[in-house]
């Protein structure tokens, strides 16, 4: 038995490795994100230039965004087969949606409420 029948390649296909260059780049892209969300919370929203009701779903947008992110590239997911991904992605959308249903349900619960 040869030893390069034993061999086992990891160039290309799913794996690839994290450089320095690419955690620079998605260091810099979550500290862009997190930069917009300062001049949200910061200016635009305290200034009056960006409503408070507008403001809050751009949030939780650029929340997902650096959530992805870090979840894609620090926690290695981009590089894994898509059956593990999914068996992680599936359950936290199934997560979210759950909150967005409670938030919504408990508005009208506060609604129902006697005095």
């Amino acid at each position: 038995m040869s030893t390069e029948s034993h061999e086992v390649h990891h160039d290309g296909g799913d794996h690839q490795s994290m450089t320095k260059g690419r955690i620079i780049k998605v260091a810099l892209i979550l500290s862009a994100i997190t930069a917009v969300e300062f001049i949200i919370a910061l200016l635009l929203v305290p200034h009056g230039y960006l409503d408070i009701k507008y403001a809050n779903p751009v949030y939780i947008v650029l929340t997902l965004f650096k959530a992805f992110y870090i979840v894609a590239y620090f926690m290695h997911l981009k590089f894994e087969k898509m059956g593990l991904a999914l068996s992680i992605i599936v359950p936290i959308l199934f997560i979210i949606g759950l909150i967005l249903v409670l938030t919504n349900e408990s508005h009208h619960w506060v609604d129902l409420r006697l005095f």
